[in-house]
């Protein structure tokens, strides 16, 4: 009879754990869904990043050309009104 028991608490505890492996918190099926969720946040952050360089290089490439417009204005002589022009020569 002693042996008996045994047993049936084994059993009850491999219950247990199987019954928290497939329907507890840290189940199964939730871990899948958690994969796949990850999975698709990873995708979205993937493509704000590609998209994050690519304005980047737009902001670049807009600085770049306001500061050669700019530069060439200041080449003709134009100024801001509250601007004081200097230029300077090496030789």
């Amino acid at each position: 009879m002693g042996m008996r028991v045994v047993n049936l608490v084994l059993a009850a505890l491999v219950l247990l754990v199987q019954a928290d492996l497939w329907l507890g918190r840290s189940s199964q099926p939730r871990v899948w869904m958690l994969r796949a969720e990850l999975e698709q946040q990873d995708r979205a952050n993937e493509a704000a990043r590609v998209r994050n360089e690519q304005l980047q290089a737009e902001v670049g490439d807009l600085r770049a050309g306001l500061e050669m417009v700019e530069e060439k204005a200041r080449g003709l002589g134009m100024i801001r009104p509250d601007e004081i022009l200097v230029l300077y020569e090496k030789r």
